[in-house]
């Protein structure tokens, strides 16, 4: 990724100085919903965007998202064509390196990312928060299993999945196993008093 910022290229300087606020959680816990719910929200600021992530797979109901060919996904990689990139659950993800020009204006990008890639971040921006959304083990092979798309293998995998980070290592944890809404509205208000704290320190 040869953009300047980023950690592969070598340069130490990190972009900003807006935010990069990633939604992390484990498969099935919501992160689509939520982060759908707040961008409603949050249509009317123009100081905030909501980048699709580019994933090699078909889009559903349940997500927005734009699909490639991996063929295509490894091409645009190495073109730099991606802000952060990662792989999981035999897919690849990317965020589009247009984000960082809302970087470098001042805002704020908040996007479903995975909690592997929370250090590449931290290395490419100035300004990183972590967000993560939790809900129970039986709720979230409920709604794995209510979308219908993974098999019966790739459920139990994604559920099994295993990650390093914990709660502690968030700026910010939600909790949504009741109604969507408050989960939104939680996500909503802290991105909010984050600009006006942001505003503050730079004035």
């Amino acid at each position: 990724m040869g953009d300047e910022g980023s950690s592969e290229a070598g340069n130490v300087a990190a972009l900003g100085p807006g935010r990069i606020v990633l939604l992390v959680g484990a498969s099935g816990a919501g992160k689509d919903a939520v982060l759908l719910q707040a961008r409603r929200r949050l249509a009317s600021r123009a100081d905030f965007t909501f980048p699709r992530r580019v994933v090699t797979r078909r889009g559903g109901a349940a997500e927005d998202h734009d699909s490639i060919g991996v063929s295509e996904f490894k091409a645009r990689l190495e073109q730099g064509r991606f802000a952060l990139a990662w792989q999981a659950h035999g897919l690849n993800y990317g965020i589009p390196v247009e984000v960082d020009a809302t970087v470098r204006r001042g805002g704020c990008v908040v996007c479903n990312a995975s909690r592997t890639i929370v250090p590449k971040a931290r290395a490419r921006y100035r300004n990183v928060a972590v967000v993560l959304i939790e809900a129970p083990a039986e709720l979230r092979a409920a709604r794995l299993a209510g979308r219908q798309r993974e098999g019966d293998r790739d459920l139990a995998l994604r559920l099994a999945r295993v990650s390093d980070f914990s709660a502690g290592d968030a700026d910010l944890v939600i909790e949504n196993a009741g109604a969507l809404t408050i989960a939104a509205a939680t996500l909503v208000d802290w991105l909010l008093a984050g600009r006006v704290q942001g505003a503050t320190q730079r004035g």
